[in-house]
């Protein structure tokens, strides 16, 4: 028996099926926001995850490939599409004067009270335990730099100030430590102060161009401190006063997880190692720039992303 052709094969549809397009292309935000979700549901607006975005080399040029006009807009996306099962809490707005707060400021009163009852006690071993106790002051190795102990700069700050010590006496020493205490609590009040600032701002170069007279300010205010630090130890303000300002630089580099802000501090510290007497100075004025550039990132300011 001979079946008929056309009832032998089905007519084709003349209609050619759609062309599959690639996962990502149709949405490329899915792809990113898949990546960073935990970043995205954790963040507390749409600033924190720019600033966590920052902090992983996202730009604006690449914010551009997302069909966006810059970081914030891609991270208000990100945000509002986010599911989350709650109100986040609100970061805190003011200066922090918790238990654990006012136990660290504790802890920075311990340099200065070691540093002083040695030298009152008359001990030959002052100095070097001023210097031991003011770089330990530097900050906790287990969160230094995002995490990681820069024993390098540990060393070279310890080498740095104990050759400074060596040449200007103990009264030196005794004055850094001194200076640790106004160091951390001006420490305190900037992170609290960009905090909050972070929280307040609206893009990634606004938060940038307040965060940089505030921490210029901040560091106004405790070079202050600083000299009358060298003054109640009677050592000379030259000295004391820009090893005190690079110290603090450095504390601020560490506590914040700026790794190239770290490089920055190593180097300086190297530089306060030349037997000259603008050493110091000039230690202090080099590591100044590279601090205010990583300090005015919002990302070395946002909690949860490993600077705090």
């Amino acid at each position: 028996m001979t079946v008929p052709l056309d009832e032998a094969v089905p007519p084709m549809d003349p209609t050619p099926p759609p062309p599959r397009r690639a996962r990502s292309a149709g949405d490329p935000v899915k792809a990113l926001l898949h990546r960073h979700r935990e970043l995205c549901e954790h963040a507390v607006d749409p600033l924190e995850i720019a600033a966590g975005l920052e902090a992983h080399g996202i730009t604006d040029r690449t914010a551009a490939r997302f069909r966006h006009r810059d970081v914030f807009s891609l991270a208000e996306e990100l945000y509002a599409r986010t599911p989350r099962d709650g109100t986040p809490p609100a970061p805190p707005a003011g200066i922090p004067v918790h238990a654990k707060a006012v136990r660290g400021f504790g802890y920075a009163l311990l340099p200065g009270a070691l540093a002083l009852g040695a030298a009152a006690a008359g001990v030959p071993w002052a100095g070097a335990l001023a210097v031991l106790v003011t770089v330990a002051a530097l900050g906790r190795p287990g969160r230094a730099a995002g995490g990681r102990f820069p024993v390098g700069v540990y060393l070279l700050a310890a080498a740095a100030l104990g050759w400074a010590v060596h040449r200007h006496g103990t009264l030196l020493g005794i004055a850094l430590a001194v200076a640790v205490a106004p160091g951390h609590l001006a420490g305190s009040v900037f992170a609290a102060r960009a905090r909050r600032r972070l929280a307040g701002s609206r893009a990634l170069e606004d938060f940038a161009d307040g965060v940089r007279p505030l921490l210029l300010g901040t560091l106004a205010l405790y070079a202050a401190a600083a000299a009358g630090a060298a003054a109640l130890a009677g050592t000379t303000l030259a000295v004391a006063v820009p090893l005190a300002v690079l110290l603090f630089l450095t504390r601020l580099l560490l506590g914040h997880g700026a790794p190239r802000g770290a490089l920055a501090a190593a180097t300086a510290l190297v530089l306060a190692l030349l037997p000259v007497p603008a050493a110091p100075f000039a230690a202090a004025a080099g590591v100044l720039v590279p601090a205010v550039l990583a300090l005015s990132r919002a990302s070395a300011h946002a909690q949860r992303h490993g600077v705090h």
